[in-house]
C-alpha cells in the first residue's frame, strides 16, 4: 500500500481521486489548498503527490519543489488544465515524474500513477544496493589501520569525488581491484556497475574488439554487432587490470579515446561519445617500462592523472592481526562453522612473514587453516612449513641480539644493518635493481628510496657491480 497526497482545490475532483485511489488500496491524504499541501508533506512522508498545478497564491510547482526537497523519491505527477509547452517543461524541469492533462481517461491516469510508484522502488532498490556496496567497499571498512595503508584510504577518499583518471600500482595480491571499486563505489557514478577488463587475460586478436566492440561481419566470427567495454561503461567507471600489458598498438588506440572520448567499433565508420572513468591498474613498474620503450610515456601521463601505490603486505605487518582475524571469521561463516580461536602462536609466526604473494597468499594461507581446523581453534600445525620455518629463522636472528648494559642506539644499527644489505643485495644482483630488489623482498620504488636515502648513486652501484661476492657469502 502506498501513501498518496492529493492537493486539489476543486471538491468533486478532489473527492473523486480519493475514492480511485482508495478503491487500489492506497492511503489517500487530501489538501485542499497549496498551503495545506505543503503543511502535510512536512507531518508525513509520502510515496506520491497528485497535485493540480493552479491552486492559488501556493500553485502546484512550489508543492512539487517542497515534495522533492523534502523526500527525493517521493513521484510528484502534476494535473492541469491549462497545459502549455512552458508549464510542462517547467513541472519537468523541477522534477516532476508526468504531467496529467485535465480532463483524463481514467485509466490513464491509473498507468502513470503505476509507473510512477514503480520507479520509487526502484530508486529506494538502488539505495539499499548503495548502502550494501558501501558497507563492502566503503574506506571505512577495507582492512589495516597501518600508517602505509591509511594513506591509501586517504587518496581514495579524495580521488573518488573527482572523475580523473587513476592509476593504481603494487604488486600482484596487494587488492589493487579492491581499491578500484572503494573509488568507484563512492564516487558520483557509483550508482552505477564498475566494469573490469583484464587485460592480460584476452588474446591480443580479440582485446580491441573487447574494448571497442565490433560491427557485424568485421572478421570471421563476428555474426552480429557486439557493444565493447567502453560503451558498456559509458557513464560509469572502466577497470582496466594489468593495463600493462597492451600492445603498442592497442596503446595508442587506447590515447585516442582518453583524448577525444570517442570510440569507433572493429569494422565501423561511425564514432560514438563516451563518457568514462578510467581506472587502471598494474604490478609493473611503468616509468620503467616507458623508458625501455614498451609503454608510451603520453599514454602513461593520461592514465596516471593520480596514482596510488598500494604496500606490499611484508611493508605494512602491523596489518597482519586484523586481517587474519577478518579472514578467519569469513571462512567460518561461510563453511557454516562456529567462530575459531587464533592463538598468540600464530598471530606471531603470521607476523614474521614475508608474503611474496601479499594479502591473496595470507588469505588462501587461513582458508586452509580453517578447512583443516577441527578443534575450534586454528594453531602452528595448520600453516603452511614455509611460514612456520621462515618464522623460526627470524626468531633465531632475533635471539643472537643483545642488549648491553650501556643500551643501544636502535636506528643507528637498523641504518647500519639496512645499508649493508642494500649492498650485498646490488653486489649479487650485479648492479640491476631491480634483482636486488627482489633479493630484499621490497619493490622497485622501495630500493630507489633507500638507495637515495643512504646517498648510493649510479657510481656506487656501478662499482658494486664489477666486484665479485666475499668467499662463503651465499
Amino acid at each position: 500500500m502506498s501513501r498518496i497526497l492529493v492537493v486539489e482545490d476543486d471538491g468533486s475532483m478532489r473527492q473523486f481521486l480519493s475514492i480511485l485511489l482508495s478503491r487500489e488500496g492506497h492511503e489517500v491524504i487530501l489538501a485542499d489548498s497549496g498551503e495545506e499541501g505543503l503543511r502535510r508533506l512536512e507531518e508525513q512522508e509520502f510515496d506520491l503527490v497528485l497535485t493540480d498545478l493552479r491552486l492559488g497564491e501556493v500553485d502546484g510547482l512550489q508543492v512539487l519543489a517542497r515534495a522533492r526537497r523534502l523526500a527525493r523519491e517521493t513521484q510528484v505527477v502534476v494535473l492541469t488544465a491549462f497545459a502549455t509547452t512552458e508549464t510542462a517543461v517547467s513541472a519537468m524541469k523541477a522534477g516532476a515524474y508526468d504531467y496529467v492533462m485535465k480532463p483524463f481517461r481514467v485509466d490513464a491516469l491509473q498507468e502513470v500513477i503505476k509507473k510512477a510508484l514503480e520507479k520509487r522502488e526502484l530508486l529506494l532498490e538502488n539505495q539499499a544496493l548503495r548502502r550494501q556496496i558501501d558497507r563492502r567497499y566503503g574506506v571505512g571498512n577495507l582492512i589495516g589501520n597501518s600508517p602505509a595503508i591509511r594513506k591509501v584510504y586517504d587518496l581514495i577518499e579524495k580521488v573518488a569525488r573527482t572523475r580523473s583518471n587513476v592509476l593504481v600500482a603494487g604488486e600482484s595480491g596487494t587488492g589493487k581491484e579492491l581499491v578500484a571499486k572503494a573509488i568507484h563505489y563512492n564516487s558520483p557514478r557509483g550508482d552505477q556497475p564498475l566494469v573490469t577488463l583484464n587485460c592480460g587475460a584476452i588474446p591480443e586478436s580479440l582485446i580491441e574488439s573487447e574494448l571497442f566492440g565490433h560491427v557485424r561481419g568485421s572478421f570471421t566470427g563476428a555474426f552480429a554487432n557486439k557493444r565493447g567495454f567502453f560503451e558498456e561503461a559509458d557513464n560509469s567507471t572502466l577497470f582496466l587490470d594489468e593495463i600493462g600489458e597492451l600492445s603498442l598498438a592497442l596503446q595508442v588506440k587506447l590515447l585516442r579515446v582518453l583524448q577525444e572520448r570517442k570510440i569507433k567499433p572493429v569494422g565501423g565508420i561511425k564514432e560514438k561519445e563516451v563518457d568514462v572513468r578510467l581506472i587502471c591498474a598494474t604490478n609493473r613498474d611503468l616509468e620503467e617500462e616507458v623508458r625501455q620503450g614498451r609503454f608510451r610515456e603520453d599514454l602513461y601521463y593520461r592514465i596516471n592523472v593520480i596514482g596510488i601505490q598500494i604496500p606490499p603486505l611484508r611493508e605494512r605487518l602491523e596489518d597482519v592481526p586484523s586481517l587474519a582475524v577478518h579472514f578467519i571469521d569469513r571462512f567460518a561463516r561461510e563453511n557454516g562453522r562456529p567462530p575459531l580461536e587464533i592463538t598468540p602462536r600464530v598471530l606471531s609466526a603470521l607476523g614474521r612473514y614475508a608474503y611474496p604473494g601479499n594479502v591473496r597468499e595470507l588469505e588462501n594461507i587461513l582458508e586452509r587453516a580453517v578447512a583443516l581446523s577441527s578443534e575450534g581453534v586454528i594453531d602452528l600445525e595448520l600453516l603452511p612449513e614455509a611460514v612456520v620455518s621462515s618464522t623460526a629463522v627470524s626468531g633465531q636472528c632475533l635471539q643472537s641480539l643483545e642488549i648491553p648494559d650501556e643500551g643501544i642506539d636502535l636506528e643507528a644499527i637498523v641504518g647500519e644493518l639496512e645499508q649493508d644489505l642494500l649492498l650485498k643485495a646490488l653486489r649479487r644482483a650485479r648492479g640491476v635493481r631491480k634483482e636486488a630488489a627482489r633479493l630484499l623482498g621490497i619493490t622497485f620504488r622501495s630500493i630507489r628510496y633507500r638507495l637515495d636515502k643512504y646517498g648510493i648513486d649510479d657510481a656506487v652501484v656501478e662499482r658494486l657491480a664489477r666486484e665479485p661476492e666475499p668467499p662463503g657469502s651465499r
